[in-house]
């Protein structure tokens, strides 16, 4: 049974203790014949709080053009109602230049912009988290091609090996022939 040491000697050219995490995860799974690929999302989802999963949302829906679209509506309706309808009235209750609309957008700005950053973090991590085990099961592979050329060149080479020994066996027969025959000849 080859160890972890061996392995990462034949294949790495390190020491265990010089080992990266991605390379010793690479080499169990070599060593336990098991696979190691594993789904960057589905680890994500399994450490995402629920604090996260809002400021998922909250980009997804504040960075889309329907929050856009109807967002563009709400203001011009904030204006037309403050500037030409509710001053018939005497009722306008944020007449321009909108000093309340404008605390309103601040306000709603100064949560979004932060939420946002959070959820374009966690995608960051998310992705951090994917190139990391895509070169687990890249390494993986070039590892396991390593030693199937290994394997490959050790039978070429006995092979090799068995074919040079018949013929310096043949050629030995076929001059020990000759030799005779040479000998009987007057």
């Amino acid at each position: 049974m080859v160890t972890l040491e061996e392995l990462s000697h034949r294949l790495l050219q390190k020491n265990e203790q010089e080992l990266e995490p991605e390379e010793r995860r690479a080499l169990h799974s070599i060593l336990n014949r098991k696979p190691i690929s594993q789904d960057a999302a589905e680890i994500a989802d399994a450490r995402e709080t629920y604090g996260e999963r809002l400021a998922d949302r909250v980009a997804a829906i504040g960075g889309s053009w329907g929050f856009i679209i109807g967002f563009t509506i709400v203001l011009i309706t904030w204006m037309v109602l403050n500037s030409d309808i509710l001053p018939q009235f005497k009722a306008a209750f944020d007449p321009y230049p909108y000093i309340f609309l404008n605390l309103m957008l601040s306000t709603i700005a100064a949560i979004q912009a932060p939420v946002i950053m959070m959820s374009q973090n966690r995608k960051d991590n998310r992705d951090r988290t994917s190139a990391g085990l895509d070169y687990e099961v890249n390494l993986r592979a070039e590892l396991e091609i390593m030693q199937l050329h290994r394997k490959l060149d050790e039978s070429v080479l006995a092979r090799l090996d068995r074919i040079e020994k018949m013929l310096v066996e043949r050629f030995q027969s076929d001059m020990d022939g000759q030799d005779a025959a040479s000998d009987k000849t007057p």
